[in-house]
């Protein structure tokens, strides 16, 4: 069987310490969690860990090309946007939502140009811990409306993660799953990476 790459980019949730992991560098969350699973039920996937903490959509435009293009991959699974709101709360760096939308389309025009064949867009999520936190879904919710928006127009597969996470809430509490309400706990990565996994094997 030929060899299949799966490439994840994007921020600290999909990094994850892979560039200190000697072991693939593949961090120690959703991603690493995705690999072990899917050597269980498919033979010759080769997965790939691209995550840089604090990144923004612009930030993977200045990378695409040696992170995402140059690694020629058949999927790619992309999950970018929670610091592009957290950065107007902390920073006072906004991204504006059409900021936001052009760069991202940028990134799948690019992808879709270099011929790769399978996309998973995963919405960028936030679990509030508190009244001030939760005031961040009016810049967050227009994002991920984009990131809805652009799945369908590109034909890309989409994971709603950010409501997955949210009915999640039935069973465990916000900090159950990202003690900050950003960055997931070991339950939330695996939950994550559940669900990533049934968006990539369904067909």
């Amino acid at each position: 069987m030929s060899s299949t790459k799966v490439l994840f980019i994007g921020d600290s949730v999909t990094d994850c310490g892979r560039r200190d992991d000697p072991d693939r560098q593949l961090g120690h969350g959703y991603v690493r969690e995705v690999s072990d699973k899917l050597a269980l039920v498919r033979q010759g996937e080769t997965v790939v860990n691209r995550g840089i903490s604090g990144n923004r959509v612009v930030d993977l435009l200045d990378r695409w090309t040696m992170d995402c293009l140059d690694e020629h991959p058949d999927t790619l699974s992309i999950l970018i946007g929670i610091n592009d709101t957290w950065r107007r709360y902390d920073s006072d760096d906004p991204t504006s939502v059409e900021k936001y939308e052009r760069g991202y389309r940028s990134l799948l025009e690019q992808a879709v140009g270099a011929g790769i064949g399978r996309i998973i867009l995963v919405d960028p999520f936030l679990l509030p811990l508190t009244p001030e936190q939760a005031t961040w879904r009016e810049d967050l919710d227009p994002k991920i409306a984009v990131v809805q928006a652009l799945a369908a127009e590109f034909g890309t597969r989409h994971l709603a993660l950010d409501d997955f996470l949210q009915a999640q809430l039935g069973e465990f509490s916000p900090a159950d799953l990202a003690a900050d309400g950003v960055h997931p706990t070991e339950l939330g990565h695996r939950i994550i990476a559940n669900a990533w996994l049934s968006a990539y094997l369904s067909q």
